[in-house]
């Protein structure tokens, strides 16, 4: 018997006024890229004023991050929210010289795949969520971002 493929249901959000943000597309295609299990999520790209609310007060840092992962349930289903901070986002593909494109899809295939249960708290799971990252990323033609720094 053939198992069926993860579904998606993506909410796709943009409060922030940054330009040159990646499409509900791109983001749609990105995310779908890290599915493993069905999933229901709200993509929503801020900008600092949120992205540092958000982090202060469900992680107690004081800053904004590039991206943040809500889990509200699962599995069979995870359900969740993903925050990408834009205007953290495109500083550090310009301090990094990475690819703009390319660190967006990073971004989101991380969250997802911690929606989904993936971690990087020891390094066990770090080198796994990693090795993760990078066999998605590859698939969608993007390099590997953690070969890239060397």
């Amino acid at each position: 018997m053939r198992r069926r493929s993860p579904r998606l249901e993506l909410d796709f959000q943009v409060a922030t006024r940054c330009r040159d943000l990646p499409s509900r597309e791109d983001c749609l295609a990105w995310a779908s890229a890290a599915l493993e299990h069905d999933c229901r999520v709200a993509l929503r790209i801020v900008g600092m004023p949120e992205g540092r609310a958000l982090n202060r007060d469900f992680r107690a840092r004081d800053y904004a991050t590039n991206v943040l992962t809500f889990v509200y349930a699962g599995p069979p289903v995870f359900e969740g929210d993903l925050a990408l901070c834009a205007p953290v986002v495109k500083r550090e593909a310009r301090l990094q010289g990475l690819d703009a494109t390319a660190h967006w899809a990073h971004l989101v295939v991380h969250g997802m795949l911690h929606l989904q249960g993936y971690d990087h708290e020891d390094q066990g799971d770090a080198e796994r969520m990693e090795r993760r990252e990078a066999q998605i990323l590859g698939e969608l033609g993007y390099p590997d971002p953690y070969r890239m720094a060397a």
